[in-house]
This record gives structure tokens, C-alpha cells and sequence, in this order.
């Protein structure tokens, strides 16, 4: 699905994401309900980026990377943790790219997620290529997404992904 965003354009640079897990649900501009293999998943764009809220017989997980005033915790490269009964894994890249290069991968990834049924992406007013895209996905019992950050002026593209699934007793291996 794709979504034009009725805001001002306020992450305006890829060092001022900040990451956050557990957070409650902030304001959307957009959400996209999902349900897979017993999973409930809200992929959300925010005016300063994206959340996404997990809800699964085994708990809850909350995951923010948005530009959050007073936030302390910058966007990590790497992390993996244990939430609850669940092994969480993140990971984040900051690509540069030249200005024609950034403008084809920012039209080849919105086709990609605006096509697909577990897809959002929002395109914020005065550039078509700023933009958050979401994309969600089920796979071998984890629930997975990626997502894709733009930053036009800079040349600037953030792409995290995430793994969420349950935690293998030791005793299993």
C-alpha cells in the first residue's frame, strides 16, 4: 500500500534516528493491519518514521526508529536480545548513494513494497523520493520486516530488518 503523508517531512537526517523497544503506540499517519500465521502485526509510519507493534500468543513486542526528541538511544548497527519468550534481532545500514542512483533504488523499492499485500510505504510532501516503506513477512515460525528510510538530500538510505521468534530452550539443540 502506498500513502502520500499529510506532514511536514521532520526526520531530516539519518543520524537523528534513534531506536527504542517496548515504547507504547505512538500517533500514525498510517498503519497496516496484518495477520500472519496467528500473528497480529501493525506496521505504523510515523511523521518522524516508523513503529511496528507485534501482538502474538506469547506477548508483545513493540520497535520504534523514528527521530524522538530527547531520545538518548542512537540507531544501533546491531542488536539481540531477549524479549519475553522471544529472540529479538536487529540490524541497521546507512547506504549513500549518488543522486541518480538514489533516485532509481528509491523508485525500484517503492514499487517493491506498494505491490505487496504486506507493504506500506508512505511518501512524505515536497520530494517523491522521501519516503518510509515497511515490509512485513512469516517465515519457519519467526515474523520478519524490513524497512527503508530516505533522506533526498543527503543521498541517504537507512535499511533495517528485524527478526522476532521463539527462544529454543538450550536443552533442544
Amino acid at each position: 500500500m502506498l500513502t502520500t503523508l499529510h506532514t511536514a517531512y521532520t526526520d531530516t537526517r539519518a543520524a537523528d534516528l534513534a531506536w527504542a523497544l517496548g515504547r507504547e503506540p505512538l500517533p500514525a499517519l498510517a498503519t497496516l493491519d496484518l495477520e500472519l500465521s496467528g500473528a497480529k502485526l501493525q506496521l505504523r509510519l510515523l511523521g518522524a518514521s516508523h513503529q511496528v507493534l507485534l501482538d502474538e500468543r506469547r506477548g508483545t513486542c513493540s520497535e520504534t526508529v523514528a527521530c524522538i526528541p530527547g531520545s538518548s538511544t542512537p540507531l544501533p548497527l546491531g542488536v539481540a536480545k531477549r524479549v519475553g519468550e522471544w529472540e529479538y534481532e536487529f540490524a541497521a545500514r546507512v547506504e549513500t548513494l549518488s543522486r541518480g542512483s538514489f533516485a532509481g533504488r528509491a523508485q525500484e523499492l517503492l514499487a517493491l513494497v506498494s505491490d505487496h499485500p504486506h507493504g506500506l510505504a508512505g511518501v512524505f510532501p515536497g520530494s517523491p523520493h522521501a519516503f518510509t516503506a515497511m515490509l512485513a513477512q512469516h517465515h519457519e515460525g519467526q515474523v520478519h520486516w524490513r524497512t527503508w528510510h530516505a533522506y533526498p538530500q543527503d543521498g541517504q538510505l537507512v535499511a533495517t530488518r528485524t527478526r522476532v521468534g521463539v527462544r529454543v530452550p538450550a536443552a533442544a539443540l
